[in-house]
């Protein structure tokens, strides 16, 4: 007896799925993204075109878990705009209603060690807002990022910015359901997090906000000029390249295949105008975080949240940027380099 061979048809994102596995797709995802209807064919076709898919059949993690391709959609999702830092109720209402596609919560008045906010502060703010929550974690700290993913948190941020749990290991972000988001400051960083599991990548400049964005500036230039000699590269010089800045050869590959970042990549320190916020996304950025600072000074903080997500989302557009730069001189009157933090021209190598 002959038996005809079935040809198996590769599963895809979409509601065609049994029902089993469309189950399991909904139930990671996040409350605010289950009211949209065409979720699953927008991921399928970022999933076609090679922008989430990043280890194939070679996965190094449960794919049926915790899939890195819907974590990495997850994070597309918030592609052309403005993060926002803040850390009350009410900053949390302006900068939605200045329509941020996303918050970053932050520990109110934070003295000492600085570590993950309060989970009551996440669970009030969620409560009132209907776009995507992030909130940070200690790099190397797995259990706040497990506190956090607990509490119902949309993106985790593993965060520099707070004090380091270690300081030889990051998360095994593999682990988690949740994106992740982690900083860097060059190519081989980004590429080595990216390993690890960050769906997002965010090019971190100055730490401080002293709204100093010279920082910011030179690390986005070093990503986007190292991705743009791998994309000279012959393919015989990538196992060298790879090995000079200490990156995966599979994720340089993919880098130079398609002439960026495989990840979203977005820019943060320093950003408080619009004309910041153009900058960034001109140099190549995907979007911006933008620092608490900008409510801590002028009488109208909605007005500059509003100008910098006008300014991310047309950021090509001169008549836009200069309607909504109008204004903002002494709305930014506190936000002036003080001379302590700047290095004179031409002393630091260039």
């Amino acid at each position: 007896m002959q038996y005809r061979k079935k040809k198996l048809k590769a599963p895809t994102l979409t509601s065609n799925l049994p029902d089993t596995k469309t189950k399991r797709i909904r139930n990671t995802l996040p409350r605010w993204l289950l009211p949209l209807k065409h979720f699953h064919k927008h991921l399928a076709a970022m999933a076609e075109d090679g922008a989430v898919t990043l280890y194939k059949a070679t996965s190094i993690t449960d794919a049926k878990k915790n899939s890195f391709s819907i974590k990495a959609g997850l994070a597309q999702m918030l592609r052309g705009g403005a993060i926002v830092e803040v850390s009350t109720l009410n900053q949390a209402k302006i900068a939605e209603e200045a329509d941020a596609c996303c918050l970053v919560i932050t520990e109110p008045n934070c003295q000492g060690i600085s570590c993950m906010p309060d989970p009551s502060i996440i669970k009030q703010i969620k409560r009132c807002v209907l776009i995507p929550v992030m909130a940070r974690s200690r790099v190397g700290h797995f259990v706040e990022a497990q506190i956090l993913e607990r509490v119902g948190i949309d993106y985790i941020d593993e965060s520099e910015v707070l004090a380091i749990a270690d300081e030889n290991n990051f998360i095994n972000k593999h682990n988690f359901g949740c994106p992740f988001v982690c900083g860097c400051k060059n190519l081989g960083d980004a590429l080595r997090r990216v390993r690890e599991g960050a769906a997002m990548i965010r090019t971190q400049g100055a730490l401080l906000g002293t709204g100093n964005i010279a920082e910011t500036v030179k690390n986005v230039r070093s990503v986007m000029g190292e991705i743009r000699i791998l994309n000279n590269m012959d393919e015989d010089e990538v196992f060298a390249f790879s090995k000079e800045i200490a990156a995966p050869y599979d994720l340089v590959a993919q880098t130079k295949q398609m002439g960026r970042l495989p990840v979203v990549h977005f820019a943060a320190g320093g950003i408080v105008t619009p004309a910041d916020a153009a900058l960034m996304m001109q140099l190549g950025c995907d979007g911006v975080f933008v620092g608490s600072e900008v409510f801590d000074n002028g009488s109208d903080p909605y007005k500059r949240v509003r100008g910098i997500v006008e300014a991310v989302r047309h950021y090509n557009d001169p008549h836009v940027l200069v309607e909504n730069s109008c204004g903002l001189e002494e709305e930014m009157a506190g936000l002036n380099v003080s001379e302590e933090t700047m290095e004179p021209f031409g002393e630091g190598g260039a």
